[in-house]
């Protein structure tokens, strides 16, 4: 369809590829773009200026297709972030294979080099077409000028259809810069492209039959919830589904959230790390997968799944199903979809529905409340330095139900993932599960709190090694008007590397991870942030609520956690975890 107050088909307008560019993003009504310019993408520039389409400076490209990242996770549109030729191109292969891993909607231009001299010791020249192709789900590059609203549509469709991910539009200088006489009738977009999930499919008939009789005879299923759940936004069919037939739901790191972690059929988070969900997998008659690729952290390294129990695989990718665990029923279609066919289909099986299954059900929370119970020692621990558990614990009290948590890397998303809960069905929790790369934090926090839109507040999660990394794009979320509080866990060290350096090789058995001790609210208050120092587990309350009133600026709190590498992580004590030659303990 055509946006309103476009010209009339046939009518011509001369412009820069760049105006053309900027134009089509215009008309796909795009969210904020994150980058740093150069002399390739000027025209681009300009018309983003003029067109009003809404573009960050970031200080690093990998943050800003972090930022980028974490906004289509809480908005499931499509986040966009660019780079110059070469250095600013490359800069984006970590964010970039972040969303393609995680299947984010994203789209980044790259500016490239000018096709007439090409291959000639260019200024920044490299092979960064070839380098980024592999970390997205499309790369094009644009050859003819007339062909870039054809493109930009493309990139909308591919990066939100099917399993979501990341395209790259490669510009050279000469088409961003050089001018036509682009036909009106050229403009226009699909509005079902503007966002995942867009071109929803259903599974077939026989297969949904298949499965609901494997569930309806079931005595103790159980749910599998990944991320998929909130790309499809499937949460209303999701419950309606374990509500009416007495199914509990466990969930991954990123599908945390599929069903409210307060929920009574919640049973947490499975896999690598577990509350109750480990135990339930292995009691169960009958498995549920739903947007979840069974990878290693989520299948304990592929040993997880009990044998001989039937499971149902439901994936947007018919690829994926059967790709690392056996399926007795494929279940290929949008999980939305897929969920309100299979409680259709269940209806005349399974007239009992939860009440045959109440005993089951029961199991939930009565284990929940012994885990929570099991839990107390890191959750209201009073130890000093502070044990990341009370952080866990004041943040589950604290925050408003409305609130995003953003979790970096390593021990961010580890504690994060599993102590921390989700008050209501939603991308609560937004954690770089892709690619898991350190450095997501602030970036990440940046990009969630202009998604979420000032009236909701983000507390981002990350490491002292972490937010090293980032910390110059704190001046961009102050820029910005993205007033997050990042919470730092500063332990001065690369906390996840020593605690498996001693869990594999023994006390004392450290190399490059340690850092030197920073006082990182005196730098936040000199970047003009708000900055707070907590050493005393009794503080964090206050803290906490201090950082949530300030909507003026960012908050950084440095908190000062263990140096204990036998505590650093959220389940397992280090001191008596044995390690077999070829595990990886956690």
């Amino acid at each position: 369809m055509s946006a309103p107050g476009t010209l009339s088909a046939n009518a011509t307008r001369r412009m820069t590829g760049g105006a053309a560019l900027a134009e089509m993003l215009k008309l796909h009504e795009a969210g904020p773009m994150f980058g740093m310019g150069g002399f390739q993408l000027l025209p681009f520039y300009e018309a983003c200026r003029v067109l009003g389409v809404q573009h960050y400076l970031i200080n690093d490209e990998r943050c800003g297709a972090f930022a980028a990242d974490a906004y289509a996770r809480v908005t499931n549109r499509p986040g966009l972030a660019d780079g110059t030729l070469g250095p600013g191109a490359t800069n984006l292969a970590t964010g970039l294979a972040e969303a393609f891993n995680a299947g984010m909607p994203m789209v980044a231009i790259i500016g490239d080099a000018n096709r007439q001299h090409a291959w000639k010791n260019m200024t920044q020249e490299a092979r960064q077409f070839d380098v980024l192709r592999p970390l997205v789900k499309e790369a094009i590059r644009v050859e003819v000028i007339s062909r870039i609203p054809e493109h930009i549509r493309r990139a909308y469709a591919v990066a939100t259809s099917g399993r979501p991910g990341p395209v790259l539009i490669a510009v050279p200088e000469d088409i961003a810069h050089g001018e036509h006489d682009f036909d009106a009738a050229d403009f226009w977009f699909d509005p079902g492209t503007l966002k995942a999930q867009a071109r929803r499919s259903r599974p077939a008939r026989d297969d949904l039959a298949h499965a609901a009789a494997l569930l309806a005879k079931a005595e103790r299923p159980l749910i599998l919830a990944g991320g998929g759940v909130h790309i499809s936004e499937a949460y209303e069919a999701l419950a309606a589904l374990a509500e009416a037939q007495g199914i509990p739901v466990a969930h991954t790191m990123s599908g945390k959230g599929a069903v409210g972690c307060n929920h009574a059929l919640s049973a947490g988070v499975f896999g690598r790390y577990s509350r109750i969900a480990n135990d339930l997998i292995g009691m169960s008659d009958c498995l549920l997968v739903v947007g979840c690729k069974l990878g290693e952290i989520a299948t304990k390294r592929f040993s997880l799944m009990p044998p001989g129990v039937p499971l149902i695989h439901l994936d947007i990718v018919a690829e994926e199903i059967g790709r690392t665990t056996r399926q007795d029923v494929a279940l290929v279609g949008d999980a939305r979809c897929g969920l309100e066919d299979l409680l259709a289909e269940l209806g005349p099986l399974s007239a009992l529905g939860a009440d045959r299954r109440a005993e089951w059900c029961a199991e939930v929370p009565k284990r929940m409340a012994a885990w929570l119970e099991s839990a107390k020692d890191r959750l209201e621990a009073v130890e000093s330095p502070i044990n990341v558990g009370r952080l866990m614990g004041e943040l589950n009290k604290i925050l408003p139900a409305d609130a995003v948590l953003v979790a970096d890397g390593g021990f961010a998303g580890h504690w994060g993932g599993l102590l921390f809960d989700t008050k209501r069905a939603g991308r609560g929790f937004v954690a770089d599960r892709g690619f898991a790369s350190i450095g997501y934090g602030v970036p990440g926090g940046i990009g969630a709190q202009i998604g979420v839109g000032k009236g909701r507040r983000v507390v981002s999660l990350t490491g002292d090694g972490g937010f090293n990394m980032s910390m110059g794009d704190l001046e961009t979320a102050r820029r910005v008007g993205a007033p997050i509080v990042a919470c730092i866990f500063n332990n001065a060290a690369s906390g996840y590397v020593k605690a498996l350096q001693h869990a594999v090789f023994g006390p004392g058995s450290y190399q490059s991870s340690d850092l030197v001790e920073m006082n990182y609210a005196n730098i936040a208050n000199a970047m003009g942030c708000k900055g707070i120092r907590v050493e005393d587990p009794e503080k964090l309350a206050g803290a906490l609520r201090a950082g949530l009133e300030n909507t003026d600026t960012p908050t950084v709190l440095d908190i000062v956690v263990t140096r204990d590498p036998a505590k650093m992580l959220p389940a397992a004590d280090n001191r008596t975890l044995k390690v077999n030659k070829g595990d990886r303990p956690v």
